[in-house]
């Protein structure tokens, strides 16, 4: 019977490890964060960290701003160097604190940009200030409160107003209020209609005819050819078929035009002037100033909070020495982690605003004709280019142009903006895919409202501008910009 023997070996194994350190983490993170998310993110921080302070913008220098992150950084070093005699065992576990090298990643924490400030005129004014306006329903039940309706009444007018969508259309049926409140669908009908004439003309119908049929009711009494169109001929009146109306109405083709410029002032979603969503204005996160023949870059720091280590860790500190206890110990160390936790985050937010300085820098470099003459000179761009001029990877380029803005006198542009495919004109030049939807918007703000341009005659047109593409292409760029084709552009009147 044959035997198995068990052997003791020791081998020698050299591998390439790849460790997301916490501070890579964080950068990454806060890399990709939108300017609203990062202010909300340090001030998060600032709760949980009792060592992170901001700094007023008159408090300090940067200078010494900089000296005390580095002093604070000096002193975690000597505390973590009083290291045993003996070397632990390297795991590859953990997070690779010691590992990490702060200066290949993160540089020196220093000033960035451009230090001077915007001219007048520069920034984005603040003349139209948003205020607070009441909702679709404060407004209904305000009006409702006016009316002469009964108990019952206000009870079935709050459940129909409390129905509606964004839009004023009533989403619950007749039958399911009068189950919600026990009464006769006849009284529920009876209180939808006396609802129906309150303002916006057209609310809480439930549907298209009936919102464009109450509408009708108020403005066009006088004209009972805008209620037959609207009741039976409400497709062809979306098709634009005026003639086939007039066939067989057996009107004129006149009286129907007149109908139709009618309904055309009626608002097919009424409740919409009073929705819920707040317009937020846009803070850009670069300023590109004109200076001279050149651009400057500036980071806009307006509203992100300064931050510092705050000294009173060092009286912890002092407070904690005499003989070495478990207490005292666990003091030291919380204290070590919340020191390097916010050094880390202070140096992340450096390395962020940096990468976006250079990122920045390199678009308006490659695009600087754009900013000279306009969209008709925006060059193809692609993220290889900015990564190659950068020095950095291509996914690091497309988390700094997430959610970034750039502000010029140009206007405002989300920094991925000015990436975009290419197009090549007949003359062999390359052109950007928005500078064609550009070329289309033009062509269709030209054309003639009662003869609009087909997608075969925008082709042609283009082919005149150097620009050869098909007609597909013209179609899909059209419904990117939300452009109807030609046979629901065309205008009677």
């Amino acid at each position: 019977m044959a035997t198995m023997a068990f052997e003791l070996r020791q081998n020698l194994k050299l591998s390439q490890q790849l460790i997301m350190t916490p501070q890579l983490q964080q950068a990454i993170k806060l890399l990709i964060l939108s300017r609203q998310e990062l202010v909300d993110t340090i001030n998060q921080e600032m709760e949980e960290n009792p060592l992170l302070e901001e700094v007023a913008q008159d408090d300090e220098s940067s200078e010494e701003l900089h000296a005390e992150v580095a002093e604070d950084v000096q002193s975690i070093e000597k505390e973590e160097s009083k290291v045993p005699e003996h070397t632990a065992e390297l795991t590859g576990e953990g997070d690779g604190r010691e590992e990490f090298d702060w200066n290949n990643y993160l540089e020196d924490y220093g000033p960035v940009g451009v230090s001077y400030d915007r001219a007048e005129g520069d920034a984005p004014t603040l003349d139209n200030v948003l205020t607070e306006s009441p909702s679709l329903t404060e407004h209904l039940m305000w009006q409702m409160k006016l009316s002469p309706f009964s108990e019952d009444e206000v009870r079935v007018g709050e459940q129909i107003i409390g129905n509606l969508d964004s839009n004023g259309y009533l989403c619950a049926t007749v039958e399911e209020i009068a189950r919600l409140e026990r009464v006769g669908e006849e009284f529920v009908e009876k209180v939808l209609k006396k609802v129906q004439e309150f303002d916006p003309a057209g609310v809480a119908a439930r549907d298209l005819q009936e919102c464009l049929l109450i509408q009708a009711g108020m403005f066009a009494r006088n004209n009972p050819l805008v209620e037959t169109i609207i009741r039976e001929h409400l497709k062809e009146l979306e098709l634009k078929n005026y003639l086939q109306i007039a066939r067989r109405l057996k009107v004129p083709l006149k009286e129907v035009e007149m109908a139709v410029l009618l309904i055309s002032k009626m608002d097919p979603k009424p409740g919409a002037v009073y929705s819920q969503e707040k317009v937020q204005s846009i803070i850009p996160d670069v300023y590109v100033v004109k200076s001279g023949d050149d651009y400057k870059i500036i980071l806009n720091d307006d509203g992100l909070p300064r931050l510092r280590i705050s000294n009173f860790y060092r009286e912890i500190m002092g407070g904690i020495g005499g003989p070495d206890t478990a207490e005292k110990e666990n003091g030291r160390k919380y204290i070590r982690e919340k020191v390097q936790s916010a050094t880390w985050l202070i140096k992340s937010i450096q390395q962020r605003q940096k990468t976006i300085y250079r990122v920045a820098e390199s678009i308006v470099k490659h695009q600087k004709e754009f900013f000279d003459k306009g969209i008709d000179y925006l060059k193809p761009l692609v993220l290889r280019n900015i990564a190659d001029d950068v020095e950095m990877h291509e996914s690091t380029i497309s988390r700094v142009v997430t959610n970034k803005y750039l502000h010029s006198h140009r206007g405002i542009f989300e920094m991925k903006y000015f990436f975009g495919s290419s197009i090549q004109r007949t003359s062999g030049e390359n052109i950007a895919s928005k500078s064609v939807k550009e070329e289309i918007r033009q062509i269709i703000n030209r054309e003639d409202p009662k003869k609009p341009y087909s997608d075969c005659e925008i082709v042609r047109l283009l082919k005149d501008r150097n620009i050869d593409i098909a007609r597909r292409t013209v179609a899909k760029y059209r419904e990117m910009m939300g452009v109807l084709p030609s046979s629901k552009r065309k205008k009677y009147f």
